[in-house]
């Protein structure tokens, strides 16, 4: 598919999820020529904060801020605005924050980031979760009318799109139009262990399917080499067959 505005060309966001800013920034440095961008978490920002997360936007790549907010509408509100300033292409909010916190998010944004304000993007079921975990939590399944359920919402109330699992894609694409970003972890190239996800699928097939942000974590940096294991997906994207 053709890339959507706001995002960069190459589809693949690097997860940086460790608290050490010198690892972060040496992974972020060696797969620079071979992504289009990276992403930044609760675990790095909590060691971090944002003069961190400032460090790597400083590097020059698109930088996902992916620290999920979920709270009341005024103090998510303020956590936007706190963040809109640092430079972030992407910030989050859990869709199941509800109507009002989705609301205040977005104004936030807008207000606090002005014509370079981050695209504000939706979780809708983590990728951790299946069937039997929505049943646990008090959510009916399957997990993927869930997905769509929140991806409505927080397209009705002006979101630029949401995070969801690979499965979801299709049905979201379908509810939702091809104008809206679809943010997707839970990937694994053929060759990569699954770890914790449970609803995966390879970089090649997700972004066949329609998504237009790849979030790829451990299969770079646990490589020996994580600059040849982020060109090796970036070849694989490229290949014609």
């Amino acid at each position: 598919m053709t890339n959507t505005p706001g995002l960069p060309e190459n589809p693949v966001f690097v997860a940086l999820d460790t608290p050490d800013l010198n690892q972060a920034l040496a992974w972020a440095d060696a797969v620079r020529g071979h992504v289009g961008g990276v992403k930044t978490g609760l675990e790095f920002f909590a060691a971090n904060g944002a003069d961190g997360v400032k460090a790597v936007v400083d590097l020059g790549l698109p930088v996902f801020l992916d620290l999920k907010f979920h709270d009341i509408p005024n103090t998510v509100a303020g956590a936007v605005r706190a963040v809109a300033g640092i430079g972030a292409a992407v910030v989050n909010v859990h869709a199941s924050g509800g109507p009002a916190m989705l609301d205040a998010a977005r104004e936030a944004a807008e207000t606090a980031g002005g014509a370079s304000r981050p695209l504000v993007i939706a979780v809708t079921v983590l990728t951790s979760m299946d069937d039997s975990d929505l049943r646990a939590v008090g959510q009916t399944p399957p997990a993927v009318e869930q997905v769509v359920r929140l991806a409505k919402l927080s397209q009705d109330h002006g979101l630029d799109g949401v995070v969801c699992s690979p499965a979801e894609i299709e049905p979201i694409r379908a509810a939702c139009g091809n104008d809206f970003q679809l943010i997707v972890p839970g990937i694994r190239p053929d060759w990569a262990a699954s770890g914790d996800q449970k609803r995966i699928t390879t970089p090649r097939q997700a972004r066949d399917r329609g998504a237009n942000m790849l979030v790829v974590g451990r299969p770079i940096t646990d490589a020996d080499d994580p600059a040849a294991a982020a060109a090796r997906i970036a070849e694989e994207l490229s290949a014609n067959t």
